[in-house]
């Protein structure tokens, strides 16, 4: 079991490395679908190095005045 988290730690770490290395931990303001992008890319892992690319879009309502 201890090796399975080590694995699954491994695995994230890796993902938020080729997150910042995409240049997606900048400055500016973040949106939902810059969100969703960060957080796929850091689960999809090492996927990244063999040409995963995820990307997500979402719009979220506006609200009414």
């Amino acid at each position: 079991m201890k090796f399975l988290g080590a694995l699954i730690v491994i695995w994230l770490i890796i993902g938020g490395i080729a997150a910042w290395q995409r240049g997606y931990f900048g400055g500016t303001a973040a949106s939902c679908a810059e969100i969703g992008t960060v957080a796929v890319t850091i689960v999809a892992g090492p996927l990244n190095y063999m040409g995963a690319n995820p990307q997500i879009e979402c719009e979220l309502p506006q609200p009414s005045p």
